[in-house]
């Protein structure tokens, strides 16, 4: 039988990482802004165009392969239940991600200069 101290700290732990990844996000978000603004009044400031293309085929290759992993894994462990989705819902996100790319029109591409 756990302690009762021990049960509070193991419920308090995500929740530190949780604020403690929040304020990293902000404060990094306040420091580009600022960034950005500098350059902006310095004349130095080129806009960053964001290829779509490429993006979607990383994140759909990441996905997919996470997915078919957690899949397979969760899928011999639990069998056909409701944990399989796990790695079902990355797997799908991953595939459709990969059908963008394949889709998307080659003329419309935008690469970060």
């Amino acid at each position: 039988m756990e302690s009762h101290a021990a049960q509070v700290i193991v419920a308090i732990i995500p929740i530190v990482g949780i604020v403690i990844g929040g304020v990293v996000v902000f404060f990094y978000l306040l420091w580009r802004h600022k960034h950005i603004s500098m350059m902006i009044r310095t004349g130095t400031y080129k806009p960053v165009h964001f290829n779509f293309k490429l993006f979607s085929l990383l994140a759909g290759l990441l996905l997919a392969g996470v997915g078919l992993v957690l899949t397979i894994l969760l899928g011999l462990l639990e069998g056909l239940s409701y944990p399989l989705l796990g790695g079902l819902i990355p797997g799908i996100l991953g595939l459709m991600l990969l059908v963008f790319y394949k889709l998307y029109p080659s003329s419309n591409e935008k690469t970060i200069e």
